[in-house]
């Protein structure tokens, strides 16, 4: 059976793998984007205002895959509240009053990343821990979407979406953050059929799932997305160290120890 999906930020490395994907099994594809580039097939508009000019795009869609908004976790605290959370709540405002069935957020694995270097499995329910604005933004999109879940009837799954790079998008030690990031690689096939099975999903209201490939030795949950929306990885890294990744896990290990302490007693003093 066919379906109807909108991507926002349709341009972007994750929407343009979403594109091809949909179209490929037949779907109705529909595409919002800042900027369109000439590309006749997407809507140039800017969503962090509202207007029914492009919200109107939402009427009947069976999903809307959320990808716009700042996607670097340097990004500042007034890039993140326009581009990310007023962003965001005019996404979930429009899929309420037009009718879209579902919105998948994506969300980020930057809401738990304070738990770097601790050594309990990171579950969706597990206290996050964002270091940056961009995770703190991230969060707060979540709890938007179970919001309007609660009240407004919108079925919400976000998704703490791993390490997916441009084009190819192979594993090794190139990646950034040494062990940590190639611990959380996501392949392209894992990531199109997660988004997939988060479409046809039924008899979800509400989830916060964790997006991942199958990585052996991750702390990662992924169960909870295999049982909530059928989701079957069929990719794995296994995360390869060599000296300079050494080096790099120990400088952060220990700055992430120095922010720690300075907080401590910052918080003693002021209290």
């Amino acid at each position: 059976m066919t379906r109807t999906v909108l991507i926002t930020g349709a341009r972007g490395n994750l929407g343009a793998k979403l594109r091809a994907h949909f179209t490929g099994l037949g779907w109705t594809v529909r595409l919002l984007d800042l900027s369109s580039s000439g590309d006749p097939a997407i809507v140039e508009t800017d969503l962090a205002t509202y207007d029914d000019a492009w919200a109107k795009q939402f009427a009947g869609a069976d999903a809307v895959v959320h990808l716009a908004g700042d996607p670097s976790p340097s990004a500042s605290w007034a890039s993140v509240q326009r581009l990310n959370i007023d962003l965001t709540q005019n996404i979930y405002e429009a899929a309420a009053r037009h009718g879209a069935r579902r919105v998948i957020f994506a969300s980020s694995n930057w809401t738990m990343a304070g738990h770097r270097f601790a050594d309990f499995p990171l579950t969706t329910d597990r206290e996050p821990a964002p270091v940056n604005p961009y995770g703190v933004s991230k969060l707060i999109g979540e709890h938007i979407g179970r919001a309007f879940a609660t009240y407004r009837g919108v079925s919400s799954i976000s998704f703490r979406i791993g390490y997916c790079q441009t084009g190819d998008n192979l594993p090794g030690p190139h990646m950034g953050w040494g062990l940590w990031g190639q611990q959380m690689w996501l392949s392209n096939r894992d990531l199109c059929q997660a988004m997939e099975r988060a479409v046809l999903a039924e008899g979800v209201d509400c989830a916060v799932l964790n997006l991942m490939s199958d990585n052996p030795g991750m702390r990662w949950d992924i169960e909870t997305t295999k049982r909530t929306i059928g989701y079957a990885p069929r990719d794995a890294h296994v995360p390869a160290s060599d000296a300079n990744i050494a080096a790099a896990e120990a400088a952060a290990r220990s700055t992430r120890d120095l922010a720690d302490r300075l907080h401590a007693i910052d918080h003693a003093r002021r209290w």
